[in-house]
């Protein structure tokens, strides 16, 4: 099969594209007829900066569920979805398959964007006769431009060193470390152990090399709020940076782990206040993490903290006409919705409530339990997520735990955080059809100068030349 070529467009008014979200339908494509006067004025403008911000695994159906977890929790919706209903922004959706799947990993995903060509799975910016490709950021950075990279999982992960790095297998992260050394000034995120001596495979002190080219070394949220360096180098963890919903209950990572948000402001005020034009990727990883664990309640907490992040960016660039900045996802991963629940699905806002309850990622539940294997699982079940487990779901979930074969038809679905996921649907309505990728079109909104690039259908192949006009 060929996964390379483009799809083409046909289009619907913006009323009802927004309609077709909100019951998760992505059947039609978006139209140009209700862009207006102001994108057309912005056409023609110069673009000075770019922020590309990811929300790394976002299944379609998740906007609409973060908008009303959003309006439940905070009384008030989501950023992104105010964006859509801007007149002035682009809207469309992304074709996201790999050179040898429909369904696409991140490390692929992000060569596409970075790189201008789809690779396997699994590889950054190689292709699949192996030769290297070189990243964007290495391109526009041979031309005085500036990069910066955000995420809350290791500042090494798939996604950031698609922009920056290539190596032949995406979890060789020692290596992206060292490629990013002057070629991205600010790197924010997780992921201390690639870059710490005592953790590398190689024992190569990567803190030492890059504080001598000038990268203010950080480590604690403290020292990313007091910095007046250009050039970052902060790691706040060891590996990724931890759940939302785990960081609003422990006041010890409120105090030392920054929020996307911080970090993001951190990023885009220092290419603000230069002259140079700059390339700046922004990602909520754990979107993605929180998926494959099929954790609702993790996901929409962290989907909440990247439209945090999302308002600051649009709110430090309001006033600025040569900022584009572009809202998208790389992949859907295992498409949570909402079920209908009781007679006449009467039950379903009632079962949806029920996740604002929760406080603890199924990770960290896990993790707890595996420590202390003799508690017991269903009141720790319990007290963090908020619903009962029944006799035999807290003993199947004990034997798989154990790695016992349970009776699950669903073979995705025939393990720990598979069982969990769907023991809580049963009291939040949320369903999943699995704990992978999935090859459904992400969304893609932008607004700025040139944003109508990414009207209608975009083949994630085609990120790379816009940023590369705008930006080379």
């Amino acid at each position: 099969m060929n996964f390379n070529r483009p799809t083409e467009s046909k289009g619907i008014a913006r009323r009802d594209w927004l309609k077709s979200l909100s019951i998760g339908g992505l059947a039609a494509i978006t139209s140009n007829a209700s862009r207006g006067e102001t994108n057309q004025t912005a056409s023609s403008s110069t673009v000075r900066g770019i922020i590309f911000m990811v929300s790394d695994g976002m299944s379609p159906g998740v906007l609409t569920m973060a908008q009303n977890f959003s309006r439940i929790t905070r009384n008030k919706g989501t950023r992104w979805w105010d964006l859509i209903n801007e007149s002035s922004a682009a809207r469309g959706l992304m074709d996201t398959a790999s050179a040898n799947s429909m369904v696409t990993d991140s490390a692929a995903a992000s060569s596409a964007w970075g790189g201008g060509q789809r690779v396997n799975n699994g590889m950054i910016n190689y292709n699949p006769s192996g030769k290297a490709i070189t990243p964007i950021g290495k391109i526009l950075k041979d031309k005085g431009r500036r990069i910066g990279l955000v995420t809350t999982a290791t500042v090494t992960h798939a996604t950031p060193a698609g922009f920056a790095a290539a190596v032949t297998d995406r979890n060789d992260e020692d290596s992206v470390a060292e490629q990013y050394l002057d070629r991205v000034d600010v790197i924010l995120g997780g992921g201390s152990a690639f870059f710490n001596a005592e953790t590398r495979e190689d024992h190569k002190n990567l803190f030492a090399a890059y504080q001598r080219s000038g990268y203010d070394i950080l480590r604690h949220r403290d020292s990313l709020l007091g910095s007046k360096s250009e050039k970052l180098l902060g790691t706040f963890a060891p590996s990724h940076i931890p759940y939302s919903i785990d960081r609003n209950g422990n006041k010890d990572l409120q105090t030392s782990v920054p929020t996307l948000a911080e970090m993001a402001q951190a990023a885009v005020s220092r290419f603000l206040a230069g002259s140079e034009p700059f390339l700046l990727q922004i990602e909520g990883a754990r979107i993605d993490h929180a998926a494959h664990l099929n954790d609702i309640g993790a996901l929409l907490h962290e989907q909440i903290a990247f439209d945090d992040a999302l308002a600051q960016v649009l709110a430090m660039t309001a006033h600025r006409s040569d900022i584009l900045v572009v809202v998208t996802s790389d992949h859907g991963n295992s498409n949570p919705g909402l079920n209908g629940m009781g007679a006449s699905y009467k039950n379903s806002s009632l079962c949806f409530q029920r996740i604002s309850a929760m406080k603890e990622s199924h990770e960290s539940l896990f993790a707890r339990w595996a420590q202390k294997p003799k508690e017991d699982l269903g009141r720790m079940v319990r007290e963090s997520l908020g619903f009962p487990l029944e006799d035999e779901q807290k003993q199947a979930l004990l034997e798989i735990l154990q790695s016992k074969t349970v009776v699950e038809w669903n073979d995705q679905l025939a393990k720990p955080e598979g069982l969990l996921g769907q023991f809580a649907g049963n009291h939040t309505g949320i369903g999943w059809t699995g704990t992978t990728h999935t090859s459904d079109p992400t969304i893609v909104t932008a607004i700025g100068p040139q944003c109508q690039r990414f009207s209608g259908m975009v083949v994630n192949t085609d990120v790379f030349g816009h940023f590369t006009d705008l930006l080379a």
